[in-house]
C-alpha cells in the first residue's frame, strides 16, 4: 500500500513540476492514450495482488 501511495504522490510531482517548468507532459495526448495507462497501471497491480496471494504460505 505504502509503494501504491509513494508511486501516485510521485506522478502527481513529476506532472506538477512539468506543468510549472511548461515541459511536455511524459503521457499520451489523448484520453484513448491515458486511459490505456491507467489500465496497464491497473493490471500492473492486480497481477501484483494476485500473485501475493498465490504464493502466500497457508
Amino acid at each position: 500500500m505504502t509503494s501504491a501511495l509513494i508511486g501516485l504522490a510521485l506522478g502527481f510531482l513529476i506532472g506538477a513540476g512539468c506543468r510549472w517548468f511548461d515541459l511536455p507532459l511524459p503521457a499520451p495526448p489523448r484520453i484513448v492514450g491515458a486511459l490505456l495507462v491507467v489500465a496497464m497501471t491497473l493490471g500492473f497491480l492486480g497481477a501484483d495482488v494476485a500473485l501475493a496471494e498465490l504464493l502466500r504460505p497457508a
